[in-house]
C-alpha cells in the first residue's frame, strides 16, 4: 500500500468513529507503527484535514471534511460503474436516471487517470427479467417511505384474495423479478411484506405513521430474514 493509499484509508477510518479513537487503535487498523501514525496524523493535519486530538487522549475527524479530488481504488470504481449501471438496467425509470447522473458527478471530480479507469470499465450487467407490474408506482413508495407516511394499499395474496391495508413503508427490497415492500401492516399488527405487482391500487396518505422508520428497520432486522416469498 502506497503512503497516499495509507492517508486515505486514515481518513475512511476516522470518518467511522463519533468520539475519539486512539493512536494505537487507527495504528492497529492500518497495520503500521504508532510512529508512523503519528507521522502521518501530522502530514493530513498540514494539509488541512480537520482532525483534533493529540497522543494519549485520542483523535477524531471534524463532520465535513471532504479530501478533494475525490479518490477511489480501482475495485471501489468498479462497484461504482457496475452498481449504477444494475439500477439504470433494473431500476425504474426515475432511479435509473438517478444511477446515471450520481456516476456522471463523481466521474467528474475524478483524477484523469481515474476517469479513464471509470469511463472504460469492461463490468457490465447482463440481460434481466422483465420488469414487474407496478413499477411506476416505485418513486411514489420510495418518497412514501421517506416522509414516514402511511399508504393505503389493495392487495392481492398469492391466491388472489384482495383485502385494502393500510401500510407503514419502512424498506424497498429490489430483486430480479419482482419489488418488495417492507412495512407494518395495521390489518395485522406486524410486519409483513408485500410485491409490488400485486398491489391493484395506491394512496399514500397525509399521515405520518407514529414510530420513526430507523426503529422499525432495527426491528425488522434483528426479527427477519427478508423473504423470496412476501407472508401477508
Amino acid at each position: 500500500m502506497s503512503r497516499a493509499e495509507r492517508l486515505l484509508d486514515l481518513i475512511q477510518i476516522l470518518r467511522r468513529y463519533r468520539q475519539p479513537v486512539s493512536g494505537q487503535t487507527l495504528a492497529d487498523e492500518l497495520g503500521i507503527s504508532i510512529r508512523t501514525l503519528y507521522r502521518d496524523i501530522a502530514s493530513l493535519q498540514a494539509q488541512g484535514a480537520a482532525i483534533d486530538g493529540e497522543a494519549g487522549i485520542g483523535y477524531i475527524l471534524r463532520p465535513g471534511f471532504m479530501l478533494p479530488p475525490l479518490m477511489f481504488s480501482d475495485e471501489e470504481i468498479e462497484a461504482l460503474v457496475l452498481g449504477s449501471r444494475w439500477v439504470a438496467k433494473r431500476g425504474d425509470v426515475r432511479l435509473g436516471a438517478a444511477a446515471k447522473n450520481a456516476l456522471a458527478k463523481i466521474i467528474a471530480v475524478l483524477p484523469a487517470e481515474l476517469r479513464d479507469d471509470a469511463d472504460n470499465s469492461s463490468l457490465v450487467v447482463g440481460p434481466g427479467e422483465p420488469l414487474s407490474a407496478g413499477e411506476n408506482e416505485l418513486p411514489t413508495i420510495r418518497q412514501a417511505i421517506r416522509s414516514e407516511r402511511k399508504i393505503n394499499v389493495d392487495y392481492a395474496d398469492e391466491k388472489g384474495r384482495q383485502t385494502k391495508r393500510i401500510i407503514w413503508p419502512f424498506a424497498l427490497a429490489y430483486f430480479d423479478r419482482v419489488r418488495v415492500i417492507a412495512a407494518w401492516c395495521e390489518l395485522r399488527k406486524d410486519v409483513r411484506h408485500f410485491r409490488v405487482d400485486r398491489i391493484s391500487a395506491l394512496e399514500v396518505t397525509e399521515t405520518r405513521y407514529p414510530r420513526r422508520r430507523q426503529a422499525l428497520i432495527g426491528e425488522w432486522r434483528k426479527t427477519f430474514d427478508m423473504p423470496v416469498q412476501p407472508k401477508n
